[in-house]
């Protein structure tokens, strides 16, 4: 008898976890696959950059190292498999097989590497190929998650995730052999500005002189922390962020949103369509960070001449400083996005202003005023090398209480007349 067996999105782990399915069972996940079919016409927005590469490949101009640069949220990642796809399938015999094995990310001539780290599960030696069934299940639900996302699902938020030399290694080794359906053989590398520097020494000589027909597609959200000669041997193409209609456009044909909070969603997004859906969902990670951010501006507010609020700071300091240094880097951009939107609203540029704080006692207009042309400039370059030194493992609540002590100072800063 003929089973049928359907799911829900969130079923959608379980779904891919089983391993073999049953032959007389159907199996159906209702608006899981949303993203499922990785070709470009469901890609979003970047007209301009799927026709570049789709006439590339139809003109057998293939670059064999290509770097596309996109900030969070703005498509590389999908944008590169389905150029992957389209390159592969582009020469198979059989393009509708082909189409699904690099639908489901299962094509043997289409390899992954990413940031990882040792877990629970993986102790030693972490390599992107013992992580592909979690990569899988996190491409199919979000190809457009960020790296936070990617280290929460594999259980390791409080590390930094990063593409080491073991990693090289089997790129070098998977690389080397000869393409299982006679054509192309890809490798993506997501995030490649978290490869280390010893890793990216290995990959060189490969990258100059690759076997034939491999192509290696470098994603990356910041081009300056890729060394250069990595850069160098790459074909860079940048990809700007989504537009407003974009973003709309999908909230209300595949999320049903109703076309008022689409826009206004669309606006707060900042062209990347990942926050659009956190925002949509109401993702509580916002609230959080605002809740510090307000404890943080008041305590270094009070702290200017009164010593006894400093230990406000302190405690401050050690609360953000216990999380994990993704998390971290996440607040602090977060605060640099809420002052940059003070200072739009300082300097009566309120059609531009999105944040909303949901904290009754807190009015973003009441704080403008105190952000101004006399200290935004050192407040940004004040997080900016906090963001730093904690992506290269300073201790965290030295360098958040150096931020804080600083912030005491540039509140009181007087404006540039």
């Amino acid at each position: 008898m003929l089973k049928v067996k359907v799911f829900y999105e969130t079923d959608f782990l379980m779904l891919f976890k089983v391993k073999r399915l049953n032959s007389i069972t159907i199996y159906i996940c209702l608006k899981c696959f949303t993203f499922a079919l990785m070709n470009f016409s469901k890609i979003l927005g970047h007209e301009h950059l799927k026709s570049h590469l789709m006439k590339s490949t139809d003109n057998g101009r293939v670059s064999h190292a290509q770097l596309f640069v996109g900030k969070e949220g703005s498509g590389t990642l999908p944008m590169a498999i389905a150029y992957a796809q389209y390159i592969l399938c582009s020469t198979s015999i059989d393009k509708d097989a082909c189409a699904l094995k690099c639908s489901k990310l299962i094509h043997p001539d289409l390899h992954f590497a990413f940031p990882v780290a040792t877990n629970e599960v993986i102790k030693t030696h972490p390599v992107s190929n013992l992580f592909l069934e979690d990569w899988r299940n996190f491409i199919h639900l979000n190809p457009y998650g960020n790296l936070f996302e990617w280290l929460q699902s594999i259980g390791i938020e409080n590390k930094q995730g990063q593409i080491g030399v073991d990693e090289a290694e089997e790129i070098v080794k998977s690389l080397r052999l000869k393409s299982y359906e006679g054509g192309y053989k890809i490798m993506i590398i997501w995030m490649a500005e978290k490869m280390h520097t010893s890793a990216a020494n290995k990959l060189l000589k490969l990258l100059e002189e690759p076997p034939e027909k491999t192509v290696f597609l470098l994603v990356a959200e910041d081009e300056e922390q890729i060394i250069t000669t990595i850069k160098s041997r790459c074909q860079v193409l940048h990809f700007p962020l989504l537009s407003e209609t974009d973003i709309v456009n999908y909230l209300i044909e595949t999320e049903g949103t109703d076309q008022p909070i689409a826009e206004q969603i669309a606006q707060q997004s900042d062209g990347n369509i990942n926050k659009a859906l956190h925002l949509l969902h109401n993702d509580n990670a916002d609230e959080q960070f605002e809740q510090w951010f307000i404890a943080w501006i008041r305590a270094a507010f009070q702290a200017k001449g009164n010593a006894s609020v400093i230990q406000l700071l302190i405690d401050w300091s050690d609360t953000i400083s216990k999380t994990g240094r993704e998390t971290q880097k996440r607040f602090l951009n977060y605060c640099l996005q809420f002052f940059r939107q003070a200072l739009l609203l300082n300097y009566d540029a309120a059609s531009l202003v999105f944040l909303q704080p949901k904290t009754p006692s807190f009015k973003l207009e009441n704080f403008a005023p105190f952000i101004h042309s006399g200290n935004i400039l050192e407040i940004n370059k004040e997080l900016n090398d906090a963001i730093y030194h904690i992506e290269r493992n300073g201790n965290a609540k030295i360098i958040l209480l150096d931020l804080s002590i600083k912030l005491t100072r540039l509140l009181h800063e007087k404006e540039v007349s």
